[in-house]
């Protein structure tokens, strides 16, 4: 076996005591931050951007209500309304089967219906706000 001579490392005192320097004290001044790209603050407090929201607010809520009040129909008479559900509409076709594929129609007609109200209502303001943010 080798004996090899070990030199001691050169320690400095935050090695000794495991603290990490600090480097901005509470009287070291901080550089200024740099701010890039839109003021999110501002945009929001913005009436352009409440009228936005507003909009938004007033086509989703009673639209998102609707549509619960009547998915919660459609599974309250299919469990509750056997033999409503059941009634034939022609060959093996039932109320129950119709109306179940309502529920997909209606969705698509509830998306079609916001893309509409979208694209007229609510696009022109978000070009508004975008262009006073100068995004």
């Amino acid at each position: 076996m080798q004996n090899v001579a070990q030199t001691p490392a050169t320690t400095s005192n935050s090695e000794e005591t495991g603290e990490i320097p600090v480097l901005f004290g509470p009287d070291t001044p901080r550089p200024p931050r740099r701010r890039s790209g839109p003021n999110y603050v501002a945009i929001q407090q913005s009436e352009e951007f409440r009228g936005l929201r507003s909009r938004f607010r007033r086509f989703a809520f009673p639209m998102t209500g609707l549509f619960i009040v009547w998915y919660l129909a459609y599974v309250l008479l299919a469990d509750y309304a056997h033999g409503f559900m059941s009634i034939k509409v022609f060959g093996e076709v039932n109320v129950g089967i119709l109306l179940g594929v309502a529920q997909f129609i209606s969705t698509a007609l509830i998306t079609a219906a916001y893309l509409w109200y979208a694209k007229r209502r609510l696009d022109p303001e978000v070009d508004k706000v975008k262009q006073q943010a100068g995004v």
